[in-house]
């Protein structure tokens, strides 16, 4: 059960991010589902390297503050990213 909860945060902000950056760059011309789905998948990524770098070792051990801040950072912006680049890939793929 310690392991599930900082995947879940990460995945929770990821998601955030990922609408964030989805209703921020309009260019993103993507349904709320592909935004939420690539943002939960970059959240969790993104989480989990950033608590790995911050709290060293395996980033789903501790649920102490830093490695909770970590996790939520991590998450919001690799879940931003990683819709940032979807958005941008399925806008090129309409074009053509």
């Amino acid at each position: 059960m310690e392991t599930i909860i900082p995947l879940i945060v990460q995945a929770i902000s990821g998601a955030v991010g990922g609408g964030v950056v989805g209703n921020l760059v309009k260019q993103i011309s993507m349904n709320m589902l592909p935004k939420l789905l690539s943002g939960a998948i970059g959240g969790v990524a993104g989480g989990t390297a950033l608590a790995g770098m911050m709290g060293g070792g395996d980033a789903t051990a501790g649920l102490d503050i830093g490695s909770l801040i970590a996790q939520i950072g991590g998450g919001a912006v690799g879940g931003g990213a990683l819709t940032g680049i979807v958005g941008m890939v399925m806008k090129n793929m309409n074009k053509g």
